[in-house]
């Protein structure tokens, strides 16, 4: 199915071109002509399916037929990550080029002038507002800020705000909006605490349900078995010739990311860093160098898995493997997008074995794994039982091959030592000022 079959705004069409979008997604296909009827909705679908979209238009079509004569906010839109506001405000300044309306993007960070730029959008009357919830929850207690007037409510990413513990914040807001109010909720999974969500803010919901939790079949998904002390040294073999693609790395933990990325810079490659150490303006000068290719290969932690939309990533790498079988599914995400396709690598050290066949057993495939450069010496086994069979005793530090074998020494031996507590991080939320 085609736009031009929706009957929307002739500027939106006009934005529409100009984004060189052409033909519907599944999501879009299904849930545009349900929020264009103004009914509620709650939609699972994985990331890169063009969901963004999927909500963008039609809000911008109701939008514009009914205007914003008082000067109120008249749209909602809450996501978990400033990273994910700051890639929906893009979107919309993307289709509304040609288009009357205004946004305001309200996350944390930044210095009094952000904050004073976020009040004043509001308290204008901003035709849509997008938010992370911390910082809207202090406009709300300090700037005044009136959302009774907000027609269209809009949840996105809703498993992942909950998974970072923002129910308490998402239901305070929701105080504050009008009973007669549309409301649509996106989420990649559809658990029980969701369903219960979706129960107390949406009323009598049509449901629309996309490739729950698989990831998209355009990605070619591989896998190293390996010591932890190989993993640099298949890193330099992958680039060892240039790949002509953007390439994103993954990894568990700031510390992690920090030290794998100055190792990276030691071999010459173009890389750059992303965890949330860094200041906002730090973050936003990363990525605009990462999407205009001024960085080739970017490091990050769990805080990029979702909420970016760059479509030439040919290459997701994940250095360790991720903690829960969704994160996997975000993570690899960010590349086959568009119409694209693209590779995920996983690195399966000895001790995260089990976690990975966690992962196939979600996905329900085997995942093909190859062999490691020779040069490295010989990986251990695939045997997730025995791995899980050594409980405590297993081999937290990364023991490798013995000298001799061609592992690639020091950098392998620093980041064999596993970093951090181990539980799953909360790297996107940052804190309550997100």
């Amino acid at each position: 199915m085609k736009f031009d079959e929706l009957g929307l705004h002739e500027g939106i069409m006009e934005g529409i071109e100009t984004m060189n979008f052409k033909e519907m997604t599944p999501v879009q296909e299904q849930t545009i002509p349900i929020i264009l009827e103004g009914k509620d909705l709650i939609a699972c679908a994985q990331t890169g399916t063009g969901k963004t979209a999927a909500y963008t238009l039609p809000l911008l079509d109701r939008l514009l037929h009914e205007g914003n004569p008082d000067n109120v906010v008249k749209s909602l839109i809450v996501v978990p990550t400033r990273e994910l506001a700051q890639q929906i405000d893009i979107q919309f300044q993307g289709f509304s080029y040609f288009l009357p309306l205004s946004t305001t993007v309200v996350y944390g960070g930044g210095d009094g002038i952000g904050w004073s730029q976020q009040k004043q959008g509001m308290i204008m009357g901003s035709d849509i507002v997008i938010a992370t919830p911390g910082r809207l929850l202090a406009h709300i207690q300090n700037s005044g800020v009136d959302l009774s007037h907000v027609r269209y409510f809009v949840l996105d990413e809703a498993d992942r705000m909950l998974d970072m513990g923002f129910f308490d914040d998402i239901m305070k807001i929701v105080a504050e909006l009008p009973a007669q109010r549309q409301t649509v909720m996106f989420s990649a999974t559809l658990p029980p605490k969701i369903r219960q969500l979706a129960k107390q803010i949406l009323r009598d919901p049509s449901e629309v349900n996309i490739a729950i939790s698989k990831p998209n079949e355009a990605i070619s998904q591989v896998a190293y078995v390996c010591y932890e002390n190989q993993k640099i040294g298949i890193i330099r073999e992958l680039f060892a010739r240039p790949s002509g693609t953007k390439t994103i790395i993954f990894s568990s933990s700031k510390l992690k990311t920090k030290e794998l990325a100055r190792t990276l810079k030691q071999m010459k490659l173009n890389v750059g860093a992303m965890h949330s150490d860094l200041e906002q303006e730090q973050r936003e000068a990363v990525m605009l160098d990462f999407r205009n290719g001024k960085i080739d290969i970017l490091v990050a932690t769990d805080i990029v898995a979702r909420g970016i939309d760059i479509e030439d990533i040919g290459t997701v790498i994940n250095y360790d493997v991720p903690h829960d079988p969704e994160d996997y599914i975000h993570r690899i995400g960010r590349t086959a997008r568009a119409s694209a396709t693209g590779t995920g690598i996983t690195f399966v050290s000895e001790q995260e074995q089990d976690k990975f066949q966690r992962i196939e057993k979600f996905i329900e495939r085997e995942i093909e794994k190859l062999p490691i450069p020779e040069r490295l010496g010989k990986g251990p086994k695939y045997d997730p039982a025995a791995c899980d069979r050594r409980g405590s005793r297993r081999n937290f530090h990364g023991r490798g091959p013995r000298k001799g074998s061609g592992s690639s020494g020091k950098p392998g031996g620093r980041y064999g030592r596993r970093q951090g507590s181990g539980k799953r991080p909360r790297e996107a939320g940052s804190g309550g000022g997100n």
